[in-house]
């Protein structure tokens, strides 16, 4: 596969798990075109095109040729110069890495985050929120957003790899998309009754279970494990980062009982606490590790060797 084949099918994967659905998606992309046309030449030549066929700002290729034939990746989680530095030194070994793939963004991905945010308020609503509430909310969590990426150094893994001559992208809410439909799948399936169940169900999946083992797998963050679930929303598992910490009396309103996530600021956690929710937390890394296998797994199929690193735990769900 080419790296522009890579990057298409992640796009494409993405959408097709988006809790939002097809549909929508398709409107949002149209939607960028028509603002497109309405701006200035000197706005168009700022414009990122990108955004008329990838709905997800905050994934993105970083650098390199995408025209590259890809037999070797290296991926992971977290992506930093010294996993870059890695994927150059495994070529001095005779393990040529074609790409480097990561799933925490940088480059015009990580300014794009706050972008991404925005989709929180449609998944809300789509579990019963009031739109009204919803909106406000996460519109004032994007602009907060913003204000806090505004001094990061987005580019300084990215120069490290153009530097190094190393292809470079990442996939964020495209694999957050692809943990989410599989966790909620998997959970409305199974239907646990109590927070107990919901940990044992966790642990039955692979990711989940070795992170265990390691010491940071899934936990009761608030609730007594023989609580009942009732109804269980699980979408604090995309949507580019946490959202608001105000939309919680919201779900509250809506009648959900128990919130699924994958990691949580301790101020949020407080908020949940006031409205006696309950609150399980899968783990930050095999949650992203489960999200990024059911990537990785459609590449291995194409041929595609992956080498694993940057916390990534690799499981594969497929037989050669």
């Amino acid at each position: 596969m080419k790296i522009s084949e890579i990057y298409d099918l992640a796009i494409e994967m993405g959408i097709n798990a988006d809790p939002r659905g097809k549909a929508r998606i398709k409107s949002l992309l149209k939607k960028e075109k028509e603002i497109f046309e309405k701006l200035s030449k000197s706005e168009k030549n700022e414009f990122d095109k990108e955004r008329f066929s990838n709905p997800y700002p905050d994934s993105r290729f970083l650098c390199g040729e995408m025209s590259k034939n890809v037999k070797r990746i290296l991926a992971g989680i977290d992506i930093n110069g010294s996993e870059i530095l890695l994927a150059d030194r495994l070529g001095e070994k005779g393990k040529n890495i074609d790409l480097v793939l990561a799933h925490h963004p940088w480059g015009l991905a990580l300014t794009g985050i706050d972008k991404q945010v925005a989709m929180q308020s449609e998944t809300l609503t789509n579990v019963g929120v009031s739109v009204n509430i919803a909106e406000a909310h996460i519109d004032e969590r994007v602009d907060e957003l913003t204000r806090s990426l505004n001094p990061v150094n987005h580019y300084q893994v990215v120069d490290i790899a153009k530097l190094l001559d190393i292809s470079f992208m990442n996939a964020h809410t495209i694999v957050d998309n692809l943990l989410h439909e599989f966790i909620s799948q998997y959970f409305e399936k199974n239907k646990p009754d109590t927070l107990e169940d919901i940990i044992t169900l966790a642990k039955k999946i692979p990711e989940f279970h070795q992170a265990s083992i390691g010491g940071y797998g899934p936990i009761i963050s608030l609730g007594k494990s023989s609580r009942k679930c009732g109804k269980i929303t699980f979408v604090e598992l995309t949507g580019g980062t946490n959202g608001s910490k105000k939309v919680y009396e919201g779900m509250s309103r809506a009648g959900i009982n128990t919130i699924v996530g994958m990691h949580m600021p301790a101020d949020y956690r407080l908020e949940i606490e006031k409205l006696n929710l309950n609150l399980v937390i899968l783990g930050h890394i095999p949650s992203d590790s489960l999200g990024m296998n059911l990537l990785l797994d459609e590449l291995e199929k194409e041929g595609i060797e992956v080498i694993p690193c940057g916390g990534l735990i690799r499981v594969k769900r497929f037989k050669k």
